[in-house]
């Protein structure tokens, strides 16, 4: 190929047009069939004041093919987990079967109306029920509700139902007294929202140099009476299990207090640990991590919320129940039923009975999967991350001696003394071809760069991001410039982050001068 032609095409390709640019008067990309229905007047349907009246001005006309093309060009600059290994920590990227994608599309589901009666809905809600007792097994925990639509949501719902229970054991009165959430410094960032929102003061609780619970502390902030509760991420954010669970729930319970633990990081534990029988009163699940739901693009997501059997009367309502009914036969055969007859319930959290697409996902992944099949993915996911963390010691810190559980810590304390941070090797990997793990969190490790691979990875693609980061660390030693200046495969190269959050743009606008649109963002 002529190099001024390849030069023209790599300009285009590089410099993509918005959709907007793209537009000229009097393009269309669609037909619309005859009308078989006697034409009305607009106003005869709509009323006047409930119509537009710009009539749509500046929106783009373009041709049919010049949206597909333009769209599927796209489509191909970005990374996906169906392209590659996506190591972000804490977030369990992981590829998820196309078998539970056909499950959640099965007509009869996908399409049942949610305002459908009961008796029009037994196989959706036998779907719930059965998802519901897989959960409760899994957990150890006998209470349950799929109402929460995610992980966030899931923790307000929990702490929801500690404060309750609380106000309902120590009367109003004196349960005022109880408004303080004991949070490690090593949990998930959204537990203190999650607290505040609830109507709790929130107090951390520092971590030893092993990366675990601070003991002492804990008991320390446990001594004044007025703790309601303890949230526990475990496996914490440093990737350790949190040993000494037992210990700590025995110090909360004695000081008055209920556990809540953070299970978005039950990929590290399903089939192998249960909550409940470490002493938890009440655990979250993201059914869009650890059971099968695309996260990161792909939701909604669904949070459902296990508890005790004390706690199980204030669950969110309704509730999905089975009974018996005794057919013409005397063959008994099960009813699924909408429980609202709970008097201590915190009420409803979600409309409907959350989303329920993602239910059909985690209970065709728990199916097929079956035990021995969970317990496999938790133990290919740990071996996995140390795995990672056994190739990517000579080179980089990892500032706790512990193995790791499914996701590993290492920080940029080498190559800062070359001047190049964690931020420059993240850019520097997707030259490697691979999307950056999370970085900068934990926020209680300087330079943290989190690093969690997932059991869906093979060995030889672990292998391939170990060598990319391994080659990186040589680069940060031999040539900083060129992780410094990373990336260089890019489009449009290394983006000013603090300008796009200081001063975003959030929407186009054509020019002022003339009928020529223009772009004020590419973001």
């Amino acid at each position: 190929m002529d190099s001024n032609i390849t030069k023209v095409a790599t300009h285009i390709s590089h410099n993509e047009s918005l959709i907007f640019e793209r537009s000229h008067p009097g393009r269309a990309g669609f037909s619309l069939p005859p009308l078989d229905v006697p034409e009305t007047a607009l106003d005869e349907i709509i009323p006047a004041h409930f119509q537009r009246e710009d009539d749509l001005a500046g929106m783009p006309e373009v041709t049919e093919v010049d949206v597909v093309r333009h769209f599927t060009r796209m489509s191909t600059w970005n990374y996906s987990i169906d392209l590659g290994l996506y190591p972000l920590g804490s977030c369990t990227m992981k590829y998820n079967s196309r078998l539970n994608e056909k499950v959640a599309r099965i007509a009869g589901f996908a399409n049942l109306h949610p305002l459908a009666s009961e008796g029009e809905a037994q196989g959706a809600l036998q779907v719930v029920y059965e998802l519901q007792q897989h959960l409760t097994e899994i957990t150890g925990l006998p209470g349950i509700s799929l109402q929460p639509a995610a992980g966030a949501h899931g923790e307000m719902t929990g702490v929801m139902i500690i404060r309750a229970f609380i106000d309902a054991r120590d009367g109003r009165e004196k349960s005022a007294q109880r408004r303080t959430m004991l949070i490690p410094d090593s949990a998930h960032g959204t537990n203190p929202a999650s607290a505040h929102l609830s109507g709790f003061t929130v107090k951390t609780i520092r971590s030893t140099t092993e990366g675990l619970t601070d003991l002492d502390h804990l008991r320390e902030l446990c001594a004044h009476g007025d703790v309601a509760g303890l949230m526990l991420t475990n496996p914490n954010t440093l990737g350790l299990f949190e040993r000494n669970i037992q210990q700590i729930c025995r110090i909360v319970h004695e000081a008055g207090g209920l556990v809540y633990m953070d299970g978005a990081n039950m990929n590290a534990l399903v089939g192998v640990a249960r909550p409940g029988d470490m002493g938890v009163d009440v655990i979250h699940l993201n059914l869009h991590k650890t059971f099968s739901t695309p996260h990161g693009g792909g939701g909604p997501g669904s949070g459902p919320v296990c508890c005790t059997k004390e706690l199980e009367p204030f669950l969110p309502v309704p509730r999905v129940v089975v009974r018996t009914r005794s057919g013409s036969d005397g063959v008994d055969s099960p009813v699924f039923k909408l429980d609202f007859n709970q008097p201590q319930s915190i009420g409803r959290v979600k409309a409907f009975l959350g989303n329920y697409g993602m239910m059909l996902r985690a209970l065709s992944y728990i199916l097929t999967h079956g035990y021995d099949g969970l317990r496999e993915a938790t133990e290919a996911a740990v071996l996995n991350a140390r795995y990672i963390a056994h190739g990517l010691l000579a080179d980089y810190e990892k500032p706790f001696d512990a193995p790791p559980m499914h996701e590993v810590v290492f920080t940029d304390k080498r190559q800062a003394r070359k001047g190049v941070h964690t931020l420059d090797i993240a850019k520097r990997l997707i030259d490697y071809g691979f999307h950056p793990m999370t970085i900068y969190f934990p926020l209680i490790v300087s330079g943290a760069m989190l690093i969690e691979p997932t059991e869906s990875v093979g060995r030889q693609e672990l292998d391939q991001f170990i060598e990319a980061m391994r080659s990186i660390a040589r680069e940060a030693v031999e040539d900083p410039e060129l992780v410094l200046n990373a990336p260089h495969t890019t489009r449009i190269g290394r983006l000013d982050e603090a300008a796009a959050a200081r001063k975003p743009v959030l929407r186009w606008k054509p020019r002022e001068a003339d009928t020529e649109p223009r772009a004020v963002a590419r973001g």
